[in-house]
């Protein structure tokens, strides 16, 4: 963890917003303490979630100007990260919650960010997410003074169970187009399904949501821009996937560290008397941490091309957005293999006995292996290998 690189990112935002150093230090060991009985249970974590808001985090992506920590993308990410080491369910909670206050950013016009941006900070929202374009089943019919009525549903809506506020997208039949907007989560005709129920990621609220004749006004509905830098908030979304990936890498190899210095034994046939001494299992940490370093690095790298694009503003290039979706791409493929391999790498390194049932370590892989699903790998590769071979960099698209 780098609870310094943390601290050094918030030293210049509202003292009242932004947790100190021991803060996040004590709210890492208290989820670290539930998390192998939380995962195991499933559900709501609604205490953890409190613990969260208390902290300040729920307004790291929030402007000073409206009164959030306005903390660097670098610095966001690297506090997704830390959760994730510990709990990668909740560390996606905030960071999807990060995504949302992006949506009101690049979407809102100055009243809609004046009221939701400064709604956040004020009332400590968390913030559901009911976008997903791809999923045609909420549909939106105008009405006559420019809001929509919303009949449908919509699925792996991340975070909305418990939230305050929500995003949407739906399917305009009229115009074949999507419809962008916010809304409360309990407005009436809302229904939020408890029917989340994964291998993994089991604490993400991540069920479907029912819309019937749901009211959205006006002021509530959003312009989705198509500019270079209304597009990043795509890498924004990629990357929050791409440090959840890495924290678990990092978390699953602090576990097997942990775990063998305790409880390791020597292979008898190793030669040595402890099994921290035995050149083998050496050598499998070595090659755990080199992928975890690695992914961290090509994160850290992606982040900060990221904060340059982003306070460049509506002035953003569209080669220069590319080459942020490039570096997101590397970044992405790099953490998700990261993940999926360290993660079962883990029970080589401990031992049999590691896969007793209430030690819990499979949630790594397994939550590893729910998020990884989000969007196939190969296609990642095919535009980095295009970029490799011919210069090409990737297009704008729903993923990158």
């Amino acid at each position: 963890m780098n609870n310094l690189r943390h601290a050094e990112a918030l030293q210049t935002a509202p003292a009242s917003a932004a947790p100190g150093v021991g803060e996040l230090a004590g709210l890492l060991d208290a989820l670290r303490a539930s998390a192998a009985q939380r995962d195991r249970d499933g559900g709501h974590a609604a205490g953890e979630k409190q613990w969260i808001a208390d902290a300040g985090l729920l307004t790291l992506a929030v402007p000073r100007e409206v009164g959030g920590v306005g903390a660097r993308w670098p610095d966001i990410y690297d506090t997704i990260r830390q959760i994730a080491q510990v709990d990668s369910a909740l560390a996606h909670l905030l960071g999807f919650t990060c995504l949302q206050v992006v949506s009101i950013n690049v979407w809102g016009n100055p009243e809609q960010r004046a009221r939701y941006l400064g709604g956040t900070v004020e009332g400590r929202w968390w913030w559901g997410n009911a976008v997903n374009p791809l999923d045609t089943r909420l549909v939106a019919r105008a009405t006559s003074d420019g809001g929509y009525l919303l009949d449908g549903q919509k699925g792996f809506c991340s975070g909305t169970r418990g939230s305050q506020m929500m995003t949407f997208s739906a399917h305009n039949p009229a115009t074949g187009n999507p419809v962008f907007g916010v809304l409360p989560t309990r407005r009436e005709g809302i229904t939020v399904h408890d029917d989340w129920n994964p291998i993994g990621q089991r604490q993400t609220d991540s069920g479907s949501v029912s819309f019937v004749q749901v009211r959205v006004e006006p002021h509530e509905v959003l312009k989705r821009a198509d500019t270079p830098y209304a597009s990043l908030r795509t890498l924004v979304s990629q990357l929050v996937l791409t440090n959840l990936f890495v924290g678990i890498a990092q978390g699953a190899l602090d576990e097997a560290r942990a775990y063998v210095t305790r409880h390791g034994k020597a292979w008898i046939y190793s030669g040595v008397d402890k099994a921290t001494d035995d050149p083998y299992l050496i050598q499998r940490f070595g090659e755990m941490r080199l992928q975890a370093v690695s992914a961290e690095a090509l994160a850290t790298r992606a982040a900060w091309l990221l904060e340059d694009a982003w306070q460049q503003g509506p002035s953003l290039a569209a080669e220069t957005r590319a080459q942020v979706a490039l570096a997101t791409s590397e970044a992405k493929i790099v953490a998700h293999r990261a993940a999926l391999d360290i993660s079962e790498k883990l029970f080589d390194a401990c031992g049999a006995r590691a896969t007793h049932a209430p030690l819990a370590l499979d949630r790594f892989w397994r939550n590893a292996r729910v998020h990884t699903l989000h969007d196939p790998l190969d296609y990642r590769v095919r535009d980095v290998g295009r970029y490799a071979l011919t210069g090409a960099l990737p297009e704008v698209s729903l993923y990158t």
